[in-house]
């Protein structure tokens, strides 16, 4: 069981319980935070309080969240796409439609089920569900990742990432004509508070910043190479809505009018890191998938 304790700041005072804690992580959902406390596990004061309960400045919350349940995460061969190997990291392609990592209900298929079969030495840090994962991509946006096949290297690769160390720079195809060659997008980020699936730009959030460099103007579309600093969920499909330019076939934050591509046309083409036992800079370059290859030459020819 893991233990959280919180004490409400004067900002938060006033506000609802299940809101205050769901502000606390962003992989809670309000719906879930809002059971937690039904379950009793959440205790205000050492008392158990409803959701609805106006917090107090000061007030003391502990959260105790149960382990989750564990899940059988089983091996399931795959034809991987592998760009590198060793003993310490593997850099795979991700394609299209592939989910990372599995979940509660979506146990199979995924990217952990295909490198478990691959190789037995991947690093625990991240739980049974998320073996190796130092860091992920959406299931419909393909691309690059690396893998930890070790702790220590888990460790070395996150804190490259908490440090902004690493190259991570994705291919994008948005709505609109771009005007001007290059920007960058500082706007920080959390969830929606109206739907808790969705991630916006909204003051308070996470630190967020994009920069982004026009690639190809293909009226009414532009090609874009996005470069990440930080990494938070939806990040570029947020950033680029927010100033204007969806990204085309993007189902959450796209426009209602979109080309239905079966997602987002997003790419994570470039991907570069220290190795942790070598320290050598490895980079690493994936072209774009014959699906987007294709899209941008019909629309060239248009």
């Amino acid at each position: 069981m893991k233990q959280i304790n919180h004490y409400i700041t004067a900002e938060q005072k006033g506000e609802r319980l299940d809101k205050v804690i769901t502000a606390l992580n962003n992989e809670w959902s309000r719906s879930q935070v809002q059971q937690w406390i039904r379950d009793g596990i959440v205790e205000v004061n050492g008392k158990k309080e409803k959701a609805n309960y106006k917090c107090g400045e000061n007030d003391h919350l502990l959260i105790s969240i149960p382990e989750p349940e564990p899940l059988d995460v089983l091996p399931e061969k795959m034809d991987l796409d592998i760009y590198y190997e060793d003993e310490d990291v593997i850099v795979v392609n991700k394609p299209k439609g592939m989910v990372v990592h599995p979940a509660p209900g979506h146990s199979t298929g995924t990217l952990v089920n295909g490198l478990m079969a691959h190789c037995h030495d991947l690093s625990g840090i991240n739980g049974v569900l998320r073996p190796g994962i130092v860091h992920r991509i959406d299931k419909d946006t393909s691309g690059l990742l690396m893998v930890a096949k070790n702790d220590y290297a888990h460790e070395h690769l996150v804190n490259q990432l908490v440090e902004k160390s690493v190259t991570r720079k994705y291919f994008a195809l948005v709505h609109g004509v771009i005007p001007h060659d290059h920007g960058t997008i500082d706007a920080p980020i959390a969830r929606d508070k109206d739907d808790r699936q969705n991630m916006t730009v909204v003051d308070g959030g996470k630190h967020a910043v994009t920069h982004f460099q026009v690639l190809e103007r293909l009226d009414p579309y532009t090609f874009v190479e996005c470069v990440l600093e930080t990494g938070r969920t939806h990040q570029i499909r947020v950033h680029m809505k927010y100033i204007g330019y969806p990204l085309v076939g993007d189902p959450k934050y796209g426009p209602r009018k979109t080309l239905d591509m079966g997602g987002q046309v997003l790419h994570a083409g470039i991907l570069g890191f220290i190795h942790p036992r070598k320290e050598e800079y490895m980079e690493f370059s994936a072209p774009l998938p014959d699906y987007y290859h294709d899209l941008l030459e019909k629309l060239r020819r248009k």
